[in-house]
């Protein structure tokens, strides 16, 4: 009775470990902003969102795949642009998620193959700008690559947010001369403004002292000018000619 006894004990403790070790395995966790993809000896089978999942113990497998937007850093590169000029540039990508199912079976790593899609795409944005645009227009650079990259992410799942370019360094010899331009230029403009302003100064100080002499009354009186009649031909031709009097006709 005692071994029956000791047995059945056995057996039953053998037996709850099998059902926790079944239940452990039939039951899974998804954790908020993961999806659960579930496949069946390799195969896929369904999607499970957030929660609690139920799955078949040593027959399906469970897939967690991040959900939230991810920003990645690539590492420095060095691109040509238009005007041939080399530059260092680094950017930031902001994927997300969209598709599980397409983001683990379309591509074998789609971390991996945004990462090498973006070093393509930045070397072709960089290629078709001149240095100076590619200084001044960040934002359509951004929005051109953006728009590149998510033609061939779409079929892996993958939707690209937004990507924003961190630095853009140009060699040591292009910053000597733009900073040497600079200068040039910041002098031009110092030496400029003070002739302007004389000029002006010069300009506007016969008016302030005409309205100046306008405004106030002279203390000097005023003398009456004679006028004359006008001087015409026909009177220059009187004076010319000799007037007749009484004495000039009298003999000597």
């Amino acid at each position: 009775m005692d071994n029956s006894g000791l047995v059945t004990a056995i057996i039953v403790v053998v037996l709850l470990i099998v059902v926790a070790i079944l239940i452990g395995g039939a039951v899974r966790v998804v954790p908020q902003g993961f999806a659960g993809v579930v496949t069946r000896f390799g195969r896929f089978r369904r999607e499970s969102q957030a929660g609690l999942t139920i799955i078949t113990p040593f027959i399906d497998k469970l897939l967690r795949v991040d959900m939230r937007e991810t920003p990645r850093t690539g590492d420095r590169q060095d691109v040509i642009t238009r005007d041939n000029v080399a530059v260092a540039v680094n950017a930031t990508i902001f994927s997300q998620v969209i598709e599980p199912r397409a983001a683990l079976f379309n591509v074998s790593d789609y971390l991996v193959a945004i990462d090498q899609q973006a070093r393509t795409t930045l070397r072709n944005a960089f290629g078709n700008v001149s240095l100076d645009e590619a200084l001044s227009s960040r934002e359509q650079i951004n929005a051109a690559m953006q728009q590149q990259m998510e033609q061939v992410t779409d079929k892996w799942g993958i939707r690209i947010n937004r990507i924003e370019i961190v630095d853009i360094s140009p060699p040591v010899q292009i910053l000597q001369a733009m900073a040497s331009s600079s200068r040039r230029s910041t002098s031009q403009t110092a030496t400029g403004r003070p002739r302007s302003s004389r000029r002006k100064a010069s300009g506007r100080r016969p008016s302030f002292e005409r309205k100046a002499t306008g405004r106030q009354p002279s203390s000097k009186p005023r003398v009456a000018r004679r006028r004359f009649p006008p001087c015409t031909a026909r009177s220059r031709q009187r004076s010319l000619i000799p007037r007749w009097s009484p004495s000039s006709s009298s003999t000597p």
